[in-house]
């Protein structure tokens, strides 16, 4: 497999059969499965060994097996745009990764029930050892109380942490604060 800034298109075939077109040109290959998240490519130059890296429903990052490198393959059908050059898939990976959606949320006030509303006042990426990667959503709620939820980076699912039972997952956002906002009126 080269290695070039230009466009290949990769149609991973339910035979195994793998056709890679770059600028038109066709080269056929061979995929396969091989368990426990490897996946083996094989063309006419080379066989090469991934390891999941990352999938969702738009893209997979498959990590070159032994090494820090990844191919990014994208799903340009789900996107419903063309990304023809690496200026154009690094933006896309920026915007939707990298930018958080929750910012374009930030200057809007949320309302829980008819006593209460809350607005974002920060985010923060993060990692550690134990969460690995995730967003803290600081909350302002309308009666001043300020408190925090979190979202998983790769799962994308919202949580926060109580005392006793630790990560306490939720549905979206806005069940995530709602049951964070009356779990502390209990107390």
């Amino acid at each position: 497999m080269t290695y070039s800034h230009t466009k290949r298109v990769y149609i991973f075939r339910s035979n195994n059969q793998l056709i890679i077109s770059e600028n038109g040109i066709v080269e056929k290959g061979i995929w396969e499965y091989l368990g426990n998240q490897t996946l083996l490519v094989e063309t006419k130059e080379e066989s090469l060994m991934f390891k999941h890296g990352f999938i969702d429903d738009t893209i997979i990052a498959l990590k070159l097996d032994n090494s820090n490198n990844y191919a990014f393959f994208i799903n340009e059908t789900k996107i419903n745009q063309e990304l023809n050059n690496i200026k154009d898939i690094l933006k896309f990976l920026n915007d939707k990764y990298l930018k958080s959606n929750v910012e374009k949320e930030t200057k809007k006030t949320f309302i829980l029930d008819s006593e209460i509303s809350y607005e974002i006042i920060n985010e923060t990426n993060d990692f550690d050892l134990f969460w690995g990667r995730y967003s803290t959503l600081q909350i302002r709620f309308s009666n001043g109380e300020i408190d925090k939820i979190y979202k998983g980076k790769f799962s994308g699912k919202f949580f926060y942490f109580d005392l006793v039972f630790g990560k306490i997952y939720c549905e979206n956002m806005a069940d995530t604060v709602n049951k964070l906002f009356f779990n502390n009126k209990k107390k």
